[in-house]
């Protein structure tokens, strides 16, 4: 079953359209762009870059990176985000 988000956005293609153009312009950054050139580095570090196993490479509060399942990652409210785990 979808989410509720994806069930709004599925009934409100307007609304869905705003967030997309929302979502481009945010991913235009410089600072995004830094923040995924650096995620990008640090996945073909560990060898997960693009080889399918569901792994993303993930940003903790301490500033350490640790390995996780990609669909945790893109789904948690960053600012909660805590880690203990070891680089």
């Amino acid at each position: 079953m979808a989410s509720k988000t994806s069930e709004y956005y599925k009934k409100n293609p307007k609304a869905k359209a705003k967030r997309l153009k929302q979502q481009a312009k945010y991913n235009r950054k410089p600072s995004e762009r830094k923040r995924r050139a650096a995620l990008n580095a640090d996945n073909r570090k560990r060898g997960t870059y693009g080889n399918g196993d569901g792994k993303d490479v993930s940003h903790c509060k301490n500033g350490k990176t640790v390995l996780e399942n990609a669909s945790k990652n893109r789904a948690r409210n960053r600012g909660k985000l805590k880690c203990s785990k070891k680089k």
